[in-house]
Parts: C-alpha cells; sequence; structure tokens
C-alpha cells in the first residue's frame, strides 16, 4: 500500500468534513440530542460521519470503518477510525475549538492521521515514517527536559477526580510550572507542536485517539496510556515530548486507580 496516497485520501475527507462542519457552525437551527451516556451529540456529528463512511466505502470498499457514531462496517486489514465532531460541547456552544478526526490504522497502529479544525484555520497530519505537518510546515515535539519547566494541558482536573486519578493529576499538575485546560485533541496537537510539553486525559475512546497517536509519534513525542503502553484502545492517554514521559507515568501512578479524594 502506498502511505501517501491514503494520507492524500485522508485529506480529501477532511475537506468533506470541514465543509460540513463549517456549515452548521454557530447554525440557530442546529439539532442536539443527548446520547446514553449523557454527552451531547448534534446532527452534524451524524452527517459528517455519514459523509465520510459513504466516500470510503465507495473509494476504498475492502476498508473496514469505525466511527463514534455508528460503529463498525465493513472488513478488512485496514480500519479507519472517525470521530466526525471531536469537542461535540464547544462546537454547539460556538466555541472554535472542535476538530474531525480521522486515522487509517492496520494491526493496533495509526499508519495515516488528520486532525482537521476548520474554524481554527488548522490541519495537522502525519503518515508514518513521513513526518508530522501543521498546516504544510513540519513540526516537533519541545526540548523542555524537567517538570518543573514543563506546560501540562488537561480537559479538567476533576476529570482525574471523577476517573480515580485525582492524586496522580494533582501531583503531575503541582510538578508543572503551568497547567492549562486546552482540551480534547487540541492538547495533544500543541505537543505535537512543541507549544505544550505533556498531554493527559483520565478517559478517551479509539476514536478519540487513533488520528493523534502517528502525528504525536513522527513529531518526535510519546503516545501511552497511563501504564506506558502505546494504544489507542482508549482508557486514559499520555502524551509527551519524550523527555519528561517516564516522571509523569510515575506521577500518575503508572495506570493503577487511586482514590478520588477532592480537597
Amino acid at each position: 500500500m502506498n502511505i501517501l496516497a491514503e494520507l492524500e485520501f485522508a485529506q480529501k475527507l477532511a475537506d468533506v468534513a470541514d465543509r460540513a462542519t463549517l456549515a452548521s457552525f454557530k447554525a440557530l437551527d442546529l439539532v442536539v440530542d443527548t446520547k446514553p451516556d449523557l454527552t451531547p451529540v448534534s446532527e452534524a456529528d451524524r452527517q459528517v460521519e455519514e459523509l465520510l463512511r459513504a466516500q470510503i466505502s465507495t473509494e476504498r470498499p475492502d476498508h473496514e470503518i469505525l466511527g463514534e457514531e455508528f460503529g463498525v462496517s465493513g472488513a478488512g486489514e485496514w480500519l479507519w477510525i472517525i470521530d466526525p465532531i471531536d469537542a461535540t460541547m464547544n462546537y454547539v456552544r460556538g466555541i472554535p475549538v472542535f476538530a474531525t478526526l480521522i486515522a487509517l490504522t492496520r494491526f493496533g497502529r495509526t499508519e495515516v492521521g488528520v486532525v482537521t479544525a476548520p474554524a481554527l484555520g488548522r490541519r495537522w497530519w502525519a503518515a508514518r515514517g513521513h513526518g508530522a505537518f501543521l498546516n504544510g510546515d513540519q513540526i516537533a515535539v519541545s526540548g523542555v527536559a524537567r517538570l518543573e519547566d514543563a506546560q501540562l494541558s488537561v480537559n479538567s482536573l476533576l476529570d482525574f477526580a471523577d476517573h480515580g486519578f485525582w492524586e496522580g493529576g494533582l501531583a503531575l499538575s503541582e510538578r508543572c510550572w503551568r497547567t492549562r485546560g486546552f482540551g480534547d485533541f487540541w492538547s495533544h496537537m500543541l505537543v505535537a507542536e512543541g507549544a505544550v510539553d505533556i498531554a493527559a486525559e483520565p478517559i478517551v475512546a479509539s476514536w478519540d485517539l487513533a488520528a493523534l497517536q502517528v502525528i504525536v509519534e513522527e513529531a518526535g513525542g510519546r503516545f501511552t496510556d497511563f501504564s506506558g503502553e502505546s494504544t489507542f484502545e482508549g482508557g486514559n492517554v499520555v502524551t509527551s515530548n519524550g523527555f519528561l514521559h517516564e516522571e509523569a507515568l510515575d506521577l500518575l501512578g503508572r495506570g493503577g486507580n487511586q482514590p478520588a479524594a477532592k480537597t
């Protein structure tokens, strides 16, 4: 398989997604429902995923597809993983920090990833072995080597409490120079750019992660769960510039649940 041809196809899918998400962004008649897990889903989420599924099924009929809204379809060695709108809560409130995440994976590793955030005017992409890019410029992680000098990004420290990692999340935040809640895909793309040194989330799904994995790793960073395994299977995730990764894992408790004691 020509990985660069697959990256070109993923970029084409991203163009389709951008047109759809921007057309409904801040629309007064946007319909928003609540899923069983109490998270919002908009009609735009469903529309984007349907559009991308249709194009993949037409142009890559031997590939499998996994999407957040409609599950698994098809069968094949190559698997496309789609998050039609990451940060839907931002999207439905008119906050421009949202993105479509598109990944092509094989044997549990992302080979192509595109993260497109049209309202920010930013698109990140990577193909395994070919580097990571932002709007056409190659990017790399930072060289910060001490936690005391590091910038950490999270969704919310309260997420660590809610999912059993309060003590670890607080300890990591206290060690770092600065903590900010950039959140969702943006935390990890800022790591890939070198603007943030560590990003951590205690609860994520595979469609939140697959596109991010190859971009962070091709930018020279590390991408693991809290136990140190490089995986996009979901659960939790830490991305870093590599220099700070082991210390961050140690502080987070190497994946072991901790009491959610809020202080």
